[in-house]
């Protein structure tokens, strides 16, 4: 039995849009009820969200194949994704990317040998059903997906390098952190800052590869559906949930 086939990045390759929640509260139960209102995608957030290898773990069966889940590691840490991948999560997305050579190093860690480094135990992991895909080994490269989080100035001016490197499955560009960097923080929305990111989702799809983005204004996420990005974050789980609440509160 080989590896479990990676919808989402065959989704990637047909050009469609995928339509994605944050799942950032490190609950099982959210990341459950997430999975059953119908988005294409859940990121289960270990950046910024208070979520460890077990937390993540739980998110994951928690989700199940309702949607797909895209865990963001908390950085390019070769043995974090290790265990990531070794969980069950097939597609990882790794945060502030700045130069080819640390793309280079995360495409390593994502590969088995001869193509990477991946540390294989995988008769141990549950991403072999603990050994019961006897095919894992030999498929599993096929079915990982590596979406690469550019964020910075720095980021931007590699991107057209590491858009040549083979095994980036998409680019996902952060506007929060980009318009810190670009003096605008809080101001995701400043004329200059989305600019850039509309420049840099260009370049990206014109390599021919996926482009991606997170955005809770609905303008802005309308306008980058038309421009065809490929994986389209359009809120978050803390969000909602507070939107939802400050407005039930309002209304009594």
């Amino acid at each position: 039995m080989p590896a479990p086939t990676n919808h989402f990045k065959a989704r990637l390759k047909s050009g469609e849009t995928q339509i994605g929640l944050w799942v950032s509260m490190g609950d099982a139960s959210v990341a459950e009820l997430a999975a059953h209102c119908g988005f294409d995608w859940l990121v289960i957030d270990g950046e910024h969200g208070p979520n460890g290898l077990r937390d993540i773990l739980a998110q994951l069966r928690a989700v199940g194949d309702r949607s797909h889940p895209v865990v963001r590691v908390r950085d390019d840490n070769r043995a974090e994704i290790k265990q990531m991948l070794d969980i069950g999560a097939q597609t990882l997305l790794v945060p502030m990317i700045e130069s080819a050579a640390q793309a280079r190093e995360a495409i390593r860690s994502m590969f088995y040998a001869p193509q990477g480094v991946r540390g294989v135990g995988a008769a141990l992991a549950r991403a072999s059903g603990y050994g019961a895909a006897g095919d894992y080994l030999a498929t599993a490269n096929d079915q990982v997906c590596l979406l690469l989080q550019v964020e910075s100035r720095a980021g931007l001016g590699a991107l057209d390098e590491i858009l040549t490197l083979e095994g980036v499955d998409g680019i996902f560009i952060g506007p929060a952190d980009l318009a810190a960097d670009m003096g605008h923080r809080g101001n995701p929305g400043a004329a200059e800052v989305q600019a850039a990111v509309t420049d840099a989702l260009t370049r990206i799809r014109a390599a021919g590869r996926a482009a991606g983005i997170l955005t809770s204004d609905r303008a802005l996420a309308r306008s980058y559906a038309a421009m065809g990005v490929e994986f389209l974050a359009v809120g978050s789980d803390v969000g909602t949930l507070r939107a939802g609440l400050t407005a039930l509160r309002k209304e009594f």
